[in-house]
């Protein structure tokens, strides 16, 4: 995952201050440098082509809600042959923001209030200064956590040809002699 402080190659600062009360669209489509960009800050062979579509609205008092999809076509190596495996994504994004001075941004986990989460339910707010959330890093965040982290070319298995037995370390040699077992 990214520095926080990194500039996202897909970058989309959204003025929040004043947003429509029904939202601001955002359509990101990267150009050819921003694709080779992400390709590179990912560990990817290429990016074919990346399109963010999201919606950013008001929520409850002083919150923003950012939700829409991220969509791409994206070429990795297998982590058995390194050949070249395409994917495509397909990621919904949501994601809840508060000002850093609403109370429950103050407050946030330490301040004596409870916060109840659901693990199958949406994450909790994050909080925001300024004017500005970069909704274009947002989306790059989904896109990132979207990518298998163990692609493999369809057929090829992680068993190393002629490995059909384990090989055992000299470790486990002296544990199964201690614990007498052949």
């Amino acid at each position: 995952m990214k520095h926080p402080d990194t500039h996202s190659p897909v970058s989309f600062l959204a003025n929040v201050a004043r947003l429509p009360q029904k939202g601001l669209p955002v359509v990101i489509d990267a150009d050819a440098g921003q694709r080779a960009l992400l390709a590179v800050e990912h560990e990817l062979l290429s990016v074919e082509n990346y399109r963010a579509e999201l919606l950013v609205e008001p929520w409850k008092r002083n919150g923003v809600k950012v939700s829409g999809h991220v969509e791409a076509d994206i070429t990795q190596a297998c982590i058995v042959t390194l050949d070249p495996v395409e994917a495509h994504i397909d990621e919904p994004v949501e994601a809840l923001f508060l000002p850093e001075q609403s109370k429950l941004g103050r407050q946030g986990f330490d301040g004596g209030g409870e916060i109840l989460l659901d693990a199958e339910g949406p994450d909790s707010p994050e909080t925001f200064s300024g004017d500005a959330i970069d909704v274009g890093a947002l989306a790059e965040q989904f896109f990132g956590l979207a990518i298998d982290p163990y692609p493999r070319k369809p057929g090829v298995s992680l068993q190393a040809a002629g490995d059909a037995e384990p090989v055992e370390n000299e470790f486990q040699q002296k544990l199964r002699s201690v614990l007498g077992k052949s």
